[in-house]
């Protein structure tokens, strides 16, 4: 427990340096442009996707685009759990969640056999798939009532670590996308041994 309150703190820090927004859309528009190549994700029909807050890869936009060719859901906080609903368009949108993310509004969608590739966030990732979190459990239970979509984590260089602290409870990501820092236009795959495709 020690160790993620540790790793959350540097990885908090790390964000602070790396908060130029330009930085930070160039960075995730090729985040999300090797996330759309994925053959799992150009062959899903349903996703889970986020809303991102201003520290994550932004998918406001990437939301939007594949809204008209896939069903897209976004998480909202409802107490302690994640409830699934369909993403209608930004007009179907409200900021009433407890982080001030913008939610849709609508009923809840319970069909997790139907969703086949999730994109999860997070704090830091490492080689092996292993997540960590913000701490409230929020993916830690959802991620196991979907166990057959294929899990993809995306991040800043920054959020890639070496080792992420892991219970053995905890839903490894089949991969993880982000981008050499050195090469924005060279988006890689570093976790060929867990991509099942």
């Amino acid at each position: 427990m020690e160790r993620k309150k540790e790793l959350r703190k540097r990885i908090a820090l790390l964000k602070t340096q790396h908060a130029d927004s330009t930085m930070r859309k160039l960075q995730s528009a090729n985040i999300l442009t090797a996330l759309e190549a994925h053959p799992a994700f150009r062959a899903a029909n349903t996703v889970l996707l986020y809303h991102s807050l201003n520290d994550e890869v932004d998918t406001h936009e990437f939301i939007q685009k594949w809204s008209n060719k896939k069903r897209i859901l976004l998480p909202v906080v409802v107490g302690d759990d994640l409830e699934l609903r369909v993403y209608t368009g930004p007009e179907n949108m409200s900021i009433c969640g407890v982080y001030g993310i913008e939610e849709p509004t609508g009923e809840a969608f319970t069909d997790y056999a139907a969703i086949d590739f999730i994109v999860v966030p997070g704090v830091a990732f490492d080689a092996k798939g292993n997540r960590l979190g913000r701490g409230k459990g929020y993916y830690d239970r959802l991620l196991p009532r979907i166990p057959t979509a294929y899990k993809a984590g995306i991040c800043f260089p920054f959020q890639l670590v070496e080792e992420v602290p892991a219970e053995s409870f905890d839903v490894r990501m089949d991969i993880i996308i982000t981008i050499n820092e050195d090469e924005l236009s060279h988006p890689y795959h570093p976790l060929p041994s867990c991509d099942r495709e």
